[in-house]
């Protein structure tokens, strides 16, 4: 008996939907990722993305600990000489909340063309509203 390869027909996706509220930043992001990847699945297989779709909600009310609300900088450059910018994490949770959560799960998958599909399956609204009741998402609980 030979080594099992998930294939794309032999991957079922399923519709996660986890609600931020009161949880910390990385310890979300580590399992959101962890789903996207399908680490949890016993069909893993890390060359293919056997991983399911992620609906985040109410983005905005994450906690952190520590000072990361002052102390955490996202920095982004616009390709121009002194187009440097530096943003706290306070501030990006008051302007764009999504962001901090993808910025956190992404950086956690592979790079590459393959983690980019895996990331590309991550939704992430600031409040509890979301545009995917189509595809009734199961709640995942984490702990």
């Amino acid at each position: 008996m030979g080594t099992f390869i998930a294939t794309p027909s032999t991957i079922e996706k399923k519709w996660y939907i986890v609600d931020a509220e009161g949880q910390t930043l990385g310890r979300l992001a580590a399992k959101v990722a962890s789903v996207l990847r399908g680490k949890n699945k016993p069909i893993f297989t890390p060359s293919v993305d056997t991983g399911d779709y992620v609906i985040v909600i109410n983005a905005d009310k994450i906690r952190t600990t520590g000072k990361k609300l002052d102390e955490k900088v996202y920095f982004t450059h616009s390709k121009y000489a002194g187009g440097s910018r530096f943003v706290t994490l306070r501030e990006m949770l008051k302007n764009k909340p999504e962001e901090v959560i993808t910025i956190a799960v992404k950086g956690m998958l592979p790079k590459g063309p393959l983690g980019r599909d895996m990331v590309a399956k991550l939704h992430v609204y600031a409040g509890p509203d979301y545009e995917q009741q189509a595809q009734k998402p199961e709640v995942l609980n984490i702990d």
